[in-house]
């Protein structure tokens, strides 16, 4: 039979129970809004007055009360996973996605002011010259017409060097903060492991690693195991960068590229600094790298703009060599080298280096010869060459075009990608984020409980008045 007090252990049961419950609710409550933050559930189970029945060890009571078993995060591991994976996805997409669109903004194309009209305009000089040969001042508007041409190429060439440079910056930048980020991740992984043997209940330091967990998914495509006491490992590529409290670090291969004219010679190549095994990342540490190898994104529109380049130094000088200038001096080349070094004429070197009109030559023999002719014949050569299917214009229409493609298809990647992730990111939501009317509704639940529990106390209270102070007073 049970003591006559046992009622007030299972009223304070309760009253402590409902108490962590209203606390739990506030907890979620404060932290609506908090990015990362995973609701949390009070778990109650009764406790059993008999412990351990015995056949001569039995109790009639009902119970011992109500005891919070546990605080719940109720997070989905499959849902966080995917989130992972999606996130890591969507990042490596919308950075590449980024980088083609610099590149498109440095062509500029279509546009009256981008090389194409450019090509066009210097195309038109020709003609010009070669409908008024004697004319001086077509041969300067030529010339200041091709020498625009010249800077227009030069320009875009530096251009894509600087995008280089900057993403080759953010590269170690973004290195430096995910290896940061490791480590972080490694502490609080200490933390909740010893959390977890403790008894506690490492909410909220879980939160915190999810974050940080998201965040090396962006950065490095980073994928991850959680381990039966508590903590997460983290993999780039299948190599291991956070094994329990163990970080490794990324770093850049001393004497990577730093410039697009360094990739003649090197490459850029990210590696473990303890193995000196290569890192496959995704994410935008992914994207980053494949603007930056040799051979990537940058590297090739550099080399498809350098072919332009050569292709119109090489058509040019080669009809502009047979020509004489009306002073009778043989034409030499049009384009030549910024530098003046030998080799061909790259976008990054080319000039004009007629900068006479008198020495302009497009005469298809010697003014001041015998008989002396003077014609427009080769200005009109070289003004066909708009029209060649294998010239300077047809390759840059075609890396225009190309270029396009490519963009195109980036950004519709991105777009799909991005959808596909709000919805990983809707469906976790829907199951880990905090509903402020589910939150109203267990305050309110857990406030009757303890006006209840309360109530329950007071009566027993009331009881043992009766018994204490009201017994045996009968007759007095």
């Amino acid at each position: 039979m049970g003591s006559t007090f046992s009622g007030l252990n299972t009223a304070l049961t309760s009253l402590y129970a409902q108490r962590r419950g209203l606390d739990v609710t506030g907890q979620n409550i404060a932290n609506a809004n908090t990015e990362g933050y995973t609701r949390q559930r009070v778990v109650l189970s009764s406790q059993n007055a008999n412990l351990v029945p015995g056949m001569y060890a039995t109790s009639t009571e009902p119970g011992g009360g109500v005891a919070v078993s546990s605080v719940d995060r109720l997070r989905n591991a499959g849902l966080d996973q995917r989130s992972y994976t999606e996130h890591a996805n969507s990042a490596f997409h919308n950075a590449r996605a980024g980088a083609y669109g610099l590149i498109e903004d440095v062509f500029a194309e279509p546009s009256d002011t981008a090389l194409q009209g450019r090509l066009a305009d210097m195309w038109e000089g020709w003609n010009k010259v070669a409908a008024t040969p004697g004319d001086t001042s077509a041969k300067a508007a030529l010339l200041e017409q091709a020498s625009t041409v010249a800077s227009t190429i030069n320009d875009a060439a530096t251009a894509l060097n600087n995008q280089y440079k900057s993403a080759r910056t953010n590269l170690g930048t973004d290195v430096d903060e995910i290896n940061q980020t490791a480590t972080a991740l490694a502490k609080l992984n200490h933390e909740i492991v010893i959390a977890q043997q403790s008894g506690l209940a490492p909410n909220e330091l879980k939160d915190q690693r999810g974050q940080l967990a998201l965040k090396l998914s962006e950065m490095a495509g980073a994928s991850f195991s959680e381990t039966p006491n508590g903590g997460m490992n983290v993999y780039i590529g299948n190599a291991p960068l956070v094994s329990g409290f163990t970080t490794r670090t990324i770093e850049i291969e001393p004497g990577s590229a730093s410039r697009l004219e360094d990739l003649a010679s090197t490459d850029v190549n990210l590696r473990f600094a303890d193995t000196k095994a290569p890192v496959a990342a995704g994410g935008t540490l992914g994207a980053t790298m494949e603007l930056l190898v040799k051979g990537g994104t940058l590297d090739t529109m550099t080399q498809r703009l350098d072919t332009v380049a050569t292709k119109l130094a090489t058509d040019v000088n080669a009809i502009h060599n047979t020509a004489y200038a009306i002073d009778g001096t043989p034409g030499g080349d049009f384009f030549v080298r910024n530098d003046g070094l030998p080799g061909n004429v790259t976008a990054a070197q080319i000039r004009v280096a007629v900068t006479d009109p008198a020495k302009l030559a497009i005469s298809s023999g010697d003014p001041t010869g015998t008989p002396r002719v003077l014609d427009g014949n080769k200005a009109n050569d070289l003004a066909d060459l708009a029209d060649s299917r294998v010239g300077a214009d047809a390759e840059y229409r075609s890396l225009i075009g190309e270029l396009g493609v490519s963009a195109q298809s980036a950004q519709r990647r991105r777009d799909v990608q991005n959808a596909v992730t709000d919805q990983v990111d809707a469906a976790r939501d829907a199951e880990s984020g905090v509903n402020l009317d589910e939150e109203m509704t267990n305050l309110l639940t857990f406030q009757r409980g303890y006006e209840a529990a309360s109530r329950v106390l007071t009566t027993i209270d009331s009881m043992l008045d009766q018994l204490i102070n009201r017994t045996g007073m009968v007759g007095r």
